[in-house]
């Protein structure tokens, strides 16, 4: 059952923040505020999450009619996570929430509908409802930062996968000889072509004598490096930087061959700040994509990049309400789903 069109909380929790916006049923984002994450326990978790709705139901006062028509809450939360659920299961990031019916606290206290999913998933279902992928059937979305992840959307409804762990696109190993992921594998895109594996490979090669102004965007220490210094190096020229994000690309440009011809997706969308920072690539990478795929038809396919930016996440949390294939209000014993008031 899909809820009613209107307006919808989008919540995206990370580490050090929650950020929410109230979103309306064409994905445009209304109002937005943040506050800090504070994960000393479950209970200070789920405050701070609940103090960022709060703040944006009293940014709506001033249009009553808005808070009357309010359908639903989706969160971005870090998992792993039951997405069918919404437990949060064991989330690095967050030790006070293992295995935390997130859905069901913060849907007590609303009396609303709530679904939880990761932001990878979140972010691929709202470019397929509201953005660059509007219009496509079959959708493939990666967001390229700290970490590299996925989603993926078949006839406007997320591909889970049997037990909800679907799409980790980004621990696919393209090299196993390459170097260890955070998920323990060898060689995965993430390790090869995130944020930090950009900055660890241009730190290897300063180190290894090569000059570059990336040296002087970190002060002149090694371990200050970033990848957003690599960015403003290459901007202004610095052949090393080139370099380093031409390999990223050709690293790309591997991957996304391999997941053309294990999806064959209608659109592949990527976003994050590894991914704006990669743009005068793209061309490169659909360039070279047939000689890394077996697909005739992988240059008719788009690549091109996110509609939202750092907003993925609140957007991503707001589609979720907007599933087809969600059945939110069973999972919720209220009265109905125009009623906001706190039930605590």
């Amino acid at each position: 059952m899909q809820v009613s069109d209107g307006y919808f909380i989008g919540v995206d929790v990370g580490g050090t923040k929650v950020a929410a916006g109230l979103v309306n049923s064409t994905g445009e984002i209304t109002h937005r505020t943040r506050v800090p994450m504070v994960a000393a326990d479950a209970a200070a978790g789920l405050a701070a999450v609940t103090s960022a709705i709060d703040s944006v139901r009293a940014a709506t006062n001033p249009n009553p009619e808005s808070r009357a028509l309010i359908s639903g809450i989706g969160i971005c939360a870090p998992g792993p996570l039951d997405p069918r659920t919404g437990i949060v299961i064991n989330p690095p990031n967050l030790p006070g929430w293992r295995n935390f019916p997130l859905a069901d606290m913060v849907s007590k206290a609303y009396r609303l509908p709530v679904r939880v999913d990761n932001d990878g998933n979140a972010a691929a279902l709202a470019e397929a409802l509201w953005g660059a992928g509007s219009g496509y059937r079959n959708v493939f979305c990666a967001t390229i930062g700290t970490g590299i992840g996925t989603g993926i959307v078949f006839d406007g409804r997320i591909y889970h996968g049997r037990t909800g762990a679907a799409a980790e696109g980004g621990h696919t190993t393209i090299d196993y000889r390459g170097p260890r992921c955070g998920c323990g594998k060898l060689g995965c895109i993430e390790a090869l072509a995130s944020g930090p594996a950009i900055a660890r490979r241009a730190s290897e090669r300063i180190a290894a004598g090569r000059r570059s102004t990336i040296l002087e965007y970190a002060g002149g220490q090694m371990d200050r490096i970033t990848s957003e210094m690599v960015g403003r190096a290459y901007v202004a020229g610095d052949l090393l930087a080139k370099e380093v994000l031409q390999e990223t690309a050709m690293f790309l440009t591997v991957w996304l061959g391999n997941i053309v011809d294990l999806l064959e997706p209608d659109v592949m969308i990527v976003g994050g700040g590894v991914a704006s920072m990669l743009q005068p690539f793209l061309g490169e990478i659909r360039d070279r994509l047939p000689s890394w795929s077996v697909n005739l038809h992988c240059q008719e396919i788009p690549l091109v990049t996110a509609h939202y930016g750092a907003d993925a996440g609140i957007a991503g949390g707001a589609a979720l309400c907007r599933e087809p294939s969600a059945d939110l209000e069973s999972k919720v014993g209220v009265p109905g789903p125009n009623e906001l008031e706190p039930h605590r």
